[in-house]
């Protein structure tokens, strides 16, 4: 395995931007040290002169890219679609399930654990994520409303079973009849629980943290606000979100699914520690096209891609996203969030978030050696996972 020295940037840390260079050897960090010309004969020096130099990018939330969607559970689907994100600098990926029949589930389930042995596969995985399918039916989004349905415990604890301990995170609403058996089941397998699209309201939302609900799935996405009850105003899902100082959040930092200036309010009333950048990326992120579709080729949802998101047809709606990891730090970057706090929400947060305990995230002396180069604009110069140098 190639060892490498990173020389002339500019490290991004949570504690500060540090000039100093980086030495890799066997896919893991052994040195970060002042600056130096000697060049040992077994290692090959990456020049990152005006650059910055951040551990790699960690999304916790993606659907696919690069034509390919996770649901596919085709040979090439985890190859194609992770090589899309790693020019842009996700080294680690949670690939997410959406909402289907349970046959469909387990056959990406079973294309989860196959790609877990394919040695083309570049990038990490870090765990399975299921988005739904036991969600409200009222904020479906773009999710198909046929695939909904109640917490069936027999089902969930087969999905498990199938996954064998692969599923790390699993969102789902908290009003849905049935949810505290759910969430019992899911600290037992040590699943980390997560509100998503959800019609709850304040009181609900409380309730379901105290269940083990400490994770908000794409904040101010198919969550309930605001609604009056005879008259009254009742908080919902995104009032309580804000108001439990606990609560972490994850937000698809586009600029369309959330603009500039919501993203400001987010940074404003959320520590940063509490705050994930997400891509929640379909297939047509890292793609030229104007036509897509979301879920697998077997069981399609028609989609156009458009003005940096993927819509509906009838352009009601956004139906996911198509960002890349560059383009939610830069996105951060022009609401005035400082580029160490927006670096560390797409790196060492979400791995806090979803209580993995890897060696990643960090720029750290016995870390894996995941690292982008990028330059003022958050344009990815090099990228590097492991041993291998990508870009």
């Amino acid at each position: 395995m190639k060892g490498y020295i990173i020389r002339g940037g500019q490290l991004v840390t949570e504690e500060g931007i540090l000039r100093k260079d980086i030495v890799t050897e066997g896919g893991r960090i052994v040195a970060i040290c002042d600056p130096c010309r000697d060049t040992p004969p077994d290692r090959e020096v990456i020049q990152a002169d005006g650059c910055y130099v951040s551990a790699g990018f960690i999304d916790i939330h993606q659907h696919g890219g690069g034509g390919a969607d996770y649901m596919d559970a085709q040979a090439d689907t985890y190859r194609m679609a992770t090589e899309a994100h790693l020019r842009h600098g996700i080294t680690s990926v949670m690939p997410t399930l959406l909402s289907a029949d349970r046959e469909a589930l387990l056959r990406a389930i079973e294309s989860y654990k196959q790609a877990t042995y394919d040695p083309t596969i570049r990038a990490n995985l870090l765990g399975i994520h299921i988005e739904g399918p036991y969600i409200s039916p009222k904020q479906a989004g773009a999710q198909k409303p046929c695939h909904i349905r109640p917490y069936n415990e027999e089902e969930y604890r087969a999905i498990a079973k199938a996954a064998d301990g692969h599923i790390k995170r699993w969102s789902t609403a908290p009003e849905v009849e049935g949810v505290e058996a759910f969430a019992a089941f899911a600290k037992e397998q040590g699943i980390t629980l997560s509100m998503a699209h959800t019609d709850a309201d304040y009181d609900t939302v409380v309730r379901a943290f105290a269940l083990g609900f400490r994770h908000v799935t794409h904040l101010y996405s198919c969550m309930s606000t605001i609604t009056r009850k005879g008259g009254f105003r009742v908080a919902g899902a995104l009032e309580a979100a804000f108001a439990i100082d606990d609560m972490n959040v994850e937000i698809i930092a586009d600029g369309c699914h959330l603009p500039t200036q919501l993203l400001s309010y987010v940074t404003k009333f959320k520590a940063p520690e509490h705050i994930a950048l997400i891509t929640d990326a379909m297939r047509a992120a890292g793609a030229d096209v104007t036509e897509s579709f979301l879920g697998s080729a077997e069981d399609p949802l028609p989609v156009i891609v458009e003005d940096g998101v993927a819509k509906l047809t009838d352009r009601t709606a956004f139906a996911g996203s198509v960002a890349t990891g560059d383009r939610l730090v830069r996105t951060m970057l022009a609401c005035g969030t400082p580029l160490c706090d927006a670096v560390a929400m797409a790196t060492v947060h979400p791995l806090r978030m979803m209580g993995l305990s890897v060696k990643k995230g960090k720029l750290a002396v016995g870390y894996d050696a995941d690292v982008c180069i990028f330059d003022r604009d958050v344009q990815m110069k090099h990228v590097l996972c492991g041993s291998r140098l990508v870009l």
